[in-house]
């Protein structure tokens, strides 16, 4: 059982992720990765990360920034992996060669998540291995150019949908890949954000606490990747948080609870205006885009809610 979520203790402890990687200044990547470790401070480790920003620039020849075990394989197996190390160490618990109690978890971005490395997840996920799996979100391929990946919102200008006077950006959803976890029937499925460090930090520690199968979908701003200051990236979660743009919910045995409301939900405009790759919607006849992502916005944050009475009232009816 961990030990409750206090800032003061947590400070003592040791950072499993250190400092002197290549990660770009102002990335959300590092802080994400420190909080999910501190967050499991109580456990040993073994993280499994795919080919992307945080592998390729936290582990160069001999340097590494990784104080845990750690695996990298390629771009669209890191499930896979991790589930062959799991399924390793119940066998050598099972003949009595190991008594610790160590949790497995995949830290992977969007790219080797939303697409590539879905078929993997998924496999992983329905096998039922003990594992959590935590996907970075930046919301495209940013460690390969900026590509759009499922993940990368309606209207976000990339270097493989650039916003022109044919289209305005990618003109597709993203990918709703937390309902997509959640409809595999795991324990446990979650949406966090660095900004919201202790509802984020509960999380991973709740989802080391559950046997089988977890999933993550974290929020990691990408300042190179959206065109922002270096220094915007706690606030560009922030804002989405607040926005609605990025809600914070879990769903637990299938029951789903929102773990944070505004008390006044921003308009998304507040968030998009910080970023380079939406600067295009704000060009003289494009305030229509814009209306589109806030009715979307609007309808799914709705939607969430309705989830969440609907349990609610499922359980106040037993």
């Amino acid at each position: 059982m961990a030990t409750p979520l206090n800032l003061k203790e947590l400070s003592k402890q040791e950072l499993r992720f250190t400092s002197g990687h290549r990660l770009c200044a102002g990335c959300a990547a590092p802080t994400v990765v420190k909080m999910i470790l501190l967050a499991a401070c109580d456990w040993p480790v073994v993280v499994a990360s795919s080919t992307g920003c945080l592998e390729v620039s936290s582990c160069i020849s001999t340097y590494t920034a990784w104080k845990v075990p750690w695996i990298h394989q390629a771009f669209e197996n890191a499930a896979a992996t991790l589930s062959g190390v799991e399924t390793m160490y119940r066998s050598l618990k099972k003949q009595g060669k190991l008594d610790k109690d160590i949790k497995f978890i995949a830290i992977c971005g969007d790219g080797g998540t939303y697409d590539i490395g879905f078929q993997s997840l998924s496999g992983a996920m329905e096998r039922w291995h003990n594992m959590l799996y935590v996907c970075y979100n930046n919301e495209a391929y940013m460690n390969t150019g900026i590509q759009r990946s499922g993940a990368t919102p309606t209207y976000a200008d990339t270097t493989t949908c650039p916003a022109g006077s044919v289209i305005p950006g990618k003109p597709q959803p993203r990918k709703d890949l937390t309902k997509i976890m959640a409809a595999h029937g795991i324990p446990y499925v979650a949406q966090a954000a660095p900004s919201h460090w202790p509802d984020l930090m509960k999380k991973v520690r709740k989802a080391l606490e559950i046997e089988g199968p977890k999933f993550m979908n974290i929020f990691t701003p990408c300042n190179r990747g959206w065109r922002t200051r270096t220094d915007d990236a706690i606030l560009l979660s922030r804002l989405a948080v607040e926005t609605c743009f990025w809600p914070l919910y879990e769903v637990e045995n299938g029951v789903t609870r929102v773990t944070y409301k505004p008390k006044e939900k921003k308009p998304v405009v507040e968030f998009l205006k910080a970023q380079g790759r939406f600067k295009h919607l704000f060009e003289p006849g494009k305030e229509k885009l814009i209306e589109q992502i806030q009715e979307m916005i609007d309808k799914n944050w709705e939607r969430l809610l309705k989830e969440e009475e609907m349990f609610s009232s499922k359980e106040e009816a037993k």
